[in-house]
C-alpha cells in the first residue's frame, strides 16, 4: 500500500521535469529535430519543450497539500503558513526577476562583465536560501548576512540599457522562477482556503480557466493597469496550469491509499478529458505556449496527469523504483538543480573556453547525446552540492 504521507512518484516526476528542462534549454536548436523545441508563438501545435516547464508548474501544484499539510502537522498556525508562502513567493519573484536582466547588464555602466555580475548574483542567492542544517547560528548568521549584502550591492550597481537612457532592473515577464512564484501563490492560498475540497478547488481552476479565455479574447482591457505587477495572475494560464495539479493531488490523496484500481481509473478519464477539451479549444485558440493559449495549457495539463498516472503504476504500485534514482535527487532538491547549471554556464562563458563543443554541431546525434549528458551531470552535480550542504530551500 503506497505511504499517503510520501509518495515516490512525486520526487521522481518532478525530477523528471527538471531533467528534460536541463535538457531541451541546452539544445542548439538549428540542428535537432523539431519535435524536441519551442515552437514559434503564432504556431499552432507544441513540441516536447512546450510540455516540460507546464508539466513543471503542475507538479509545483500537485506538491502544495503535501507541502502544507507536512507544515502543519509541526505545528504551524494558518498565520505562520501564510507568512511563509508570502515570504517564498517573493523569495522567488526576486530571484526570478534578478535572472531575467542578466541579458540586460550594461558592463561598461555597471563596471563588471555581466557574466561575472551574474555569477556573484547567485552565489548571494546560494548564501541566503541556503538550508544550513546542523552549522552553528553565528556563522549562519555571517553565511547568509555576506550574501544579503552582496546582493544589495550588486542590485545597486546594475544599470542596463545606453549611457543616454540608462535603465535599473526590470520585471518584464517576472522570469522562470517568478512565473512559479506567481503559480505557487495562487494554489497555496487556494489551499488555505478550501482546504481538500475538491468541488471548491474545482472551481477555482475553472475561475481561471476562464479568466485564460476572457484574457485570449482581449476581454479583460478594463484591469490593463493591474498587469505591470499581477499580469501572470490575471492571464490565468499559469494559475490554472497548477491549479490543475492541486485539483489532481487532492484526487491523488483521497483515492490512492484507498482504492489504487479507483484512483488509476479516475486518473486516466480525467486526463483524457482534460486533453480531448484542449483539442476542443483549439477551435477557437492555436496551441501556443509563447501565446499562453487555454488549448496548449489543457493539452499540456492532460498528459501531465496522464505521465504521472503512468508513473505511479510503475513506481508506488509495481514498486519498479531503482531506476529513479536518477530522478529523484533532482526532485527532491529542485531550485538547486535549476540554478547550480546556470553557475556553470556563465563561469564557461565568461572563461572563454570552448567546453560545450557538442552545442554547435550540425549532427542532430552530437547535439542531443551532448544535452542528455549535461542534463544527467547537472542532476549528478546538484546532488553532489546536496551531499556536501549546499541545497537551497525557500
Amino acid at each position: 500500500m503506497p505511504n499517503k504521507n510520501r509518495i515516490l512518484t512525486i520526487d521522481v516526476m518532478r525530477g523528471l521535469t527538471l531533467f528534460l528542462m536541463l535538457f531541451v534549454n541546452d539544445l542548439y536548436v538549428p540542428s535537432v529535430p523539431e519535435w524536441l523545441t519551442h515552437k514559434a508563438a503564432d504556431f499552432d501545435g507544441m513540441g516536447l519543450a512546450d510540455w516540460v516547464f507546464p508539466g513543471f508548474l503542475f507538479m509545483v501544484g500537485l506538491a502544495v497539500p503535501y507541502a502544507i499539510q507536512s507544515r502543519l502537522k509541526k505545528g504551524d498556525s494558518t498565520f505562520k503558513l501564510t507568512t511563509h508562502i508570502i515570504i517564498r513567493t517573493v523569495s522567488l519573484l526576486l530571484i526570478g526577476i534578478l535572472m531575467l536582466n542578466v541579458s540586460r547588464v550594461n558592463s561598461e555602466l555597471t563596471g563588471m562583465h555581466k557574466y561575472l555580475w551574474a555569477i556573484l548574483v547567485y552565489i548571494s542567492i546560494f548564501l541566503i536560501w541556503n538550508e544550513y542544517g546542523k552549522l552553528k547560528r553565528n556563522y549562519v548568521v555571517i553565511l547568509k548576512g555576506a550574501g544579503f549584502v552582496g546582493l544589495l550591492i550588486l542590485i545597486a550597481i546594475f544599470k542596463g540599457g545606453t549611457l543616454e537612457e540608462t535603465t535599473w532592473l526590470q520585471t518584464g515577464w517576472w522570469g522562470i522562477l517568478g512565473i512559479i512564484g506567481w503559480g505557487y501563490l495562487v494554489a497555496s492560498t487556494t489551499y488555505l482556503i478550501v482546504k481538500d475540497s475538491l468541488i471548491k478547488t474545482g472551481i477555482v481552476w475553472l475561475f481561471f480557466i476562464l479568466l485564460n479565455v476572457l484574457s485570449q479574447l482581449g476581454m479583460l482591457s478594463f484591469i490593463d493597469f493591474l498587469k505591470p505587477a499581477f499580469g501572470v495572475i490575471i492571464a490565468g494560464n499559469t494559475p490554472s496550469i497548477v491549479l490543475a495539479g492541486l485539483f489532481f493531488s487532492l484526487i491523488l490523496r483521497k483515492y490512492s491509499a484507498k482504492n489504487l484500481l479507483q484512483f488509476v481509473t479516475i486518473g486516466v478519464v480525467l486526463g483524457l478529458l482534460t486533453l480531448g477539451s484542449g483539442f476542443v479549444l483549439r477551435n477557437w485558440f492555436i496551441i501556443s505556449k509563447n501565446m499562453g493559449t487555454p488549448s496548449w495549457s489543457m493539452i499540456c495539463n492532460g498528459i501531465s496527469i496522464l505521465i504521472f498516472v503512468t508513473l505511479y503504476v510503475i513506481i508506488d504500485i509495481f514498486g519498479r523504483k531503482k531506476w529513479t534514482v536518477i530522478f529523484k535527487p533532482a526532485g527532491q532538491n529542485s531550485l538547486t538543480t535549476y540554478l547550480a547549471p546556470d553557475i556553470l554556464y556563465y563561469t564557461i562563458w565568461v572563461s572563454g573556453f570552448s567546453i560545450l563543443f557538442y552545442k554547435q554541431s550540425e549532427h542532430a546525434i552530437i547535439v542531443v547525446l551532448g544535452s542528455i549528458v549535461w542534463a544527467l551531470l547537472m542532476i549528478g552535480f546538484a546532488a553532489l552540492l546536496s551531499k556536501i550542504g549546499i541545497r537551497l530551500k525557500l
